[in-house]
């Protein structure tokens, strides 16, 4: 049930922000929740050989290569679902660093109101 949960709320948070950023669209409600599902397959899937892959990398930069490769995710879910797009790399990187503050603050109220 709280996975459920968590797929909606990252759905609302993809609604959230394809209504703040302007180069970022998504067609319906339902293509939210699709976006939200491909996005955790693929962070399950896809990043860790990334990180693995570029390990040299993000050592060096001190693991801010990572933002890039979250970038790399977003980018990847626009090309793999036709009701969702974003328009070039830096509205990725913007789009994965307000996803990932949104989650967390909608995950956080989820737990809150979990423990009462």
């Amino acid at each position: 049930m709280k996975l459920i949960l968590r797929v909606l709320l990252s759905g609302l948070a993809v609604v959230i922000l394809s209504k703040i950023l302007p180069h970022v669209s998504v067609d319906s409600y339902f293509t939210a929740i699709v976006v939200a599902i491909v996005l955790s397959l693929l962070n399950l899937i896809v990043r860790p050989i990334l990180v693995i892959l570029t390990l040299p990398v993000t050592i060096l930069t001190l693991g801010l290569f990572l933002l890039i490769i979250n970038a790399i995710i977003i980018l990847l879910a626009d090309n793999l679902i036709s009701g969702f797009s974003v328009d070039g790399f830096w509205w990725a990187l913007l789009f994965s660093l307000l996803l990932s503050f949104l989650q967390s603050l909608l995950y956080s109220l989820l737990d809150e109101k979990g423990k009462v």
